[in-house]
């Protein structure tokens, strides 16, 4: 059985028959890298809806007192944790895997664990398993972290095995849009049926949206171009040939290179400040500054629609105007994340400055998670080790995102404060400016250690 399992997510051997016709050829693979493009793009979209449908629903579910702020960090964290750690491992086995049917796993189990908790909420809605619906939320939502490191390997991995090195940050750049595309989709289409029907159905909206994600995998991505019967991108894009077959020297090297575990240290940092804002800014903007969970859900929202601007300039303009070289624009945008995130937590109520302060976030981030969270270090190390350096980013940058959950959850609910009013009508008032501090200091610490790589080679091979 194990072997069979094996054999079914090893890479696709090569199809046999490569045409002649070299203008047939190139034109066939275009238009299928086209297909496996889009596809991990907007399947890696619909993984973020299922992975950020938690972040929609934090209000309404401390309102109801099923669970509190506290509560929700740990559950936040178990599936930052599990995808740290899965990213890791997964994202080495991308290297060797058919991508098609290992991204397309990943996305049905995240689905089914969406549908699962909006089944469990339901029931305790009306009663039942309320004693054990924290730590049932908390073991699922850890299985979903799993399930969601199973998508940007293997999308990785596509682009390095469709497209050449000199388009490559281009292409990445676009790809890293399906982020913020995935969270918009979250804050708007899970947050309107939450608005609409309650914080169970936003689970359930989320499945659903899943579930289109694993179609559209199927049917238009491609694990290889030889396995479509072509010749590798090397050739097919006149590139110079590295050493494709010792996956485990390549692998090695990444693990032993200094400059890809700096950039994993910077992404760590840069996922406290990113996850600080898409986990708890709704929250923030309920309590601090008095907005709706509609009208919060659409500010943030703002963040994830404007991040997609970032995320598809970053990669073209350091690939024309800074040679493929990604370090200034990295500190850059670096600076400009945390100059967007004062502005954001010190700018009051007033909503076109919040609004602002989101545009400039969400650029910020789109470059920042396209540079740091993979593309400066799969520049650097040889195209059958991309997964690999996925890996160890990824890991780190989840590593810090889960720990940024449990941080900020218990600052949050340890700093809250019981107001008693002459009614009987008593409530809790948070205070948020412990987290506050932790949030800008990691996005300091970020862009610093940044700086660090600013000699590292690019990989020619």
């Amino acid at each position: 059985m194990i072997k069979k399992i094996v054999e079914f997510y090893r890479i696709s051997t090569p199809e046999k028959g490569i045409t002649s016709n070299v203008e047939e050829e190139k034109k066939r693979y275009k238009k299928l890298r086209w297909s496996t493009f889009l596809a991990a793009t907007i399947g890696y979209s619909f993984y973020y809806v299922c992975r950020t449908s938690l972040n929609v629903v934090k209000k309404p579910i401390i309102e109801s007192d099923v669970l509190d702020a506290q509560q929700l960090g740990y559950i936040g964290s178990a599936l930052l944790f599990t995808y740290a750690i899965g990213k890791f491992v997964n994202s080495f086995m991308a290297d060797r895997s058919n991508i098609k049917r290992f991204m397309a796993t990943g996305l049905i189990i995240s689905a089914l664990v969406n549908f699962v908790i909006a089944i469990l909420g339901l029931f305790r809605e009306f009663g039942h398993f309320s004693g054990i619906f924290f730590i049932s939320f908390a073991v699922l939502w850890g299985i979903n972290g799993w399930g969601q490191s199973m998508g940007a390997g293997p999308s990785i991995v596509s682009l390095s095995r469709w497209f050449p090195k000199k388009e490559r940050g281009t292409y990445y750049g676009f790809f890293s849009a399906s982020h913020n595309l995935g969270e918009f989709l979250s804050f708007i289409f899970v947050g309107s049926i939450v608005a609409a029907a309650g914080w169970q159905w936003g689970f359930m909206g989320a499945s659903l949206a899943g579930i289109v994600g694993v179609v559209v995998i199927i049917l238009f991505l491609h694990d290889s171009p030889e396995s479509k019967g072509l010749h590798s991108v090397e050739v097919l894009s006149e590139e110079k040939n590295g050493n494709h077959n010792d996956f485990n020297a390549a692998q090695k090297g990444v693990l032993k290179n200094p400059y890809v575990w700096i950039l994993a240290l910077s992404s760590a940092f840069m996922y406290v400040s990113r996850y600080a804002i898409n986990g708890w800014g709704v929250l923030f903007l309920q309590e601090e500054k008095g907005f709706s969970l509609s009208s919060a859900t659409q500010i943030i929202s703002i963040n994830a629609l404007l991040g997609i601007v970032g995320t598809v300039l970053s990669g073209w303009f350091s690939d024309v105007l800074f040679k493929g070289k990604r370090n200034m624009p990295a500190l850059i945008f670096g600076i400009l994340n945390t100059i967007s995130l004062i502005l954001f937590l010190f700018s009051g109520d007033e909503l076109w400055i919040n609004i602002l302060s989101m545009v400039l976030f969400g650029i910020a981030i789109g470059v920042l998670i396209c540079f740091l969270g993979g593309l400066m270090a799969v520049d650097i190390v040889p195209r059958n080790a991309s997964g690999a350096a996925l890996g160890i980013v990824g890991i780190a940058s989840y590593i810090g995102a889960g720990l940024q959950d449990i941080i900020s959850g218990t600052l949050i609910e340890k700093s809250k404060v019981l107001i008693e009013t002459s009614n009987g009508v008593n409530y809790y008032q948070y205070n948020f400016e412990p987290a506050i501090i932790f949030w800008i200091s990691a996005s300091v610490i970020s862009f610093i250690l940044a700086t660090f790589v600013w000699k590292a080679k690019l990989n020619i091979d």
